[in-house]
Order: structure tokens, then C-alpha cells, then sequence
């Protein structure tokens, strides 16, 4: 019998998966099966990893959106320590959903997962101190095919938890913090992407 429970087409986006696993625990703490690709089949999931990455990140980052415009990556996500919110967007030119996005908060306690396939921007905001987080990929890392989407698009709406401020035109981050006060921390790369409009689109 499968160990894991998949909402398939999560958010009536096609191809987006969120999957619990069983998890067995007792007086001594808990068990649980990561990744079956037994089970992922007879779910109807087919996909194979080739790369494993794990990131820490503290309270109040956001990291995103991120995808590869050549080599693009299918990515299995979960965190081990902490909570973030993991946002996906469609950028599948064909897609009936293309510019939507679906977003799960992903925490050490729910265990949940969540599969983004290749043709989506990908990109997760830290709400606890300190978030460890894991994903396994389809294709491998490579420097100089990656592209992004600014995370504030006003066309895409993306409603991230916690987060108050004043868009301005641009993906900065500067107006913005979480409602503790926390200041809200992108990379220099992530503060320079644009819009839907004049992004790339997955054929």
C-alpha cells in the first residue's frame, strides 16, 4: 500500500502536486518515507531526480521566482525545519492557467510537499526564524540558463502571507516587511526581474 496522498492539479493548475506522506510515529518520535518512486508511479507521477539541494534561509527572506529557460527543472520541495510559503506561477505559454499561481505553506510539522513540474516560476518566503529547506530536481543546475519573474507583479497578485507593504513599480523589497516588523530580504539577482509581461515563456 502507498505511503504518500497526492492532491493532483493543485489549485486547478495541471501538473502542480502537493503530497503528504505517511508518517509513523510513537512516544519515541516518527518515521517516514521522503520519496518512494514506487509510490510516486502509482500515483501516476513519472518523474526522475537527478539532483538533491537543501538552503537555510532566516525569518523575512524571500527567494524567487526562480526557473531554468533551457534546461528547465521539475522540483520536489519540502522543509525539514521551519515554515515558508511556496509559491509556483505558470508560464506554459499553452497553459489555460498561464500567469496563475497556487502557493502552500510548507513546515517541519505538516511534512507536506509540494511538486512543481517544469514551465513554472518557483520561489518560497521564510516565516519562521530559521527555515531548512530540501527539493530534488529533474534536470541538473546550470549557470547562465536561469531566468526569474519579480515576485510583487501586480498582474499576478501573488498573495504571500504575513507580508504588508507598497508596490512601486519595481521587484525591490524595500518597501516591505512582515507584520512583526520583520524587513523583507531579497538578493540582489531577485530584486531586478520583471514582470509577467516581459518575462520568458515556457513553448
Amino acid at each position: 500500500m502507498g505511503q504518500i496522498k497526492v492532491e493532483k492539479n493543485a489549485g486547478g493548475i495541471k501538473g502542480l502536486c502537493v503530497i503528504e506522506p505517511t508518517v509513523h510515529g510513537d512516544a519515541r518520535g516518527y518515521f517516514m518515507e521522503t520519496y518512494n518512486q514506487k509510490d510516486m508511479e502509482e500515483m501516476g507521477l513519472d518523474m526522475i531526480f537527478v539532483q538533491d539541494n537543501q538552503s537555510s534561509s532566516m525569518k523575512g527572506v524571500l527567494r524567487g521566482l526562480h526557473f531554468q529557460k533551457q534546461f528547465p527543472q521539475g522540483k520536489l520541495v519540502r522543509v525539514v525545519k521551519g515554515s515558508v510559503f511556496d509559491v509556483a506561477v505558470d508560464l506554459r505559454s499553452d497553459s489555460d492557467t498561464y500567469g496563475k499561481w497556487f502557493g502552500v505553506e510548507l513546515t517541519e510539522e505538516n511534512k507536506k510537499q509540494f511538486y512543481i513540474p517544469e514551465g513554472f516560476a518557483h520561489g518560497f518566503l521564510v516565516l519562521s526564524d530559521i527555515a531548512e529547506f530540501c527539493y530534488k530536481c529533474t534536470d541538473f543546475y546550470h549557470p547562465g540558463d536561469e531566468g526569474g519573474l519579480a515576485w510583487n507583479d501586480p498582474e499576478i497578485g501573488i498573495e504571500w502571507p504575513e507580508l504588508v507593504g507598497e508596490y512601486k513599480g519595481t521587484a525591490s523589497g524595500e518597501s516591505y516587511t512582515l507584520k512583526d516588523g520583520t524587513k523583507l530580504n531579497l538578493s540582489e539577482k531577485d530584486i531586478l526581474w520583471k514582470g509577467l509581461k516581459d518575462t520568458f515563456k515556457f513553448e
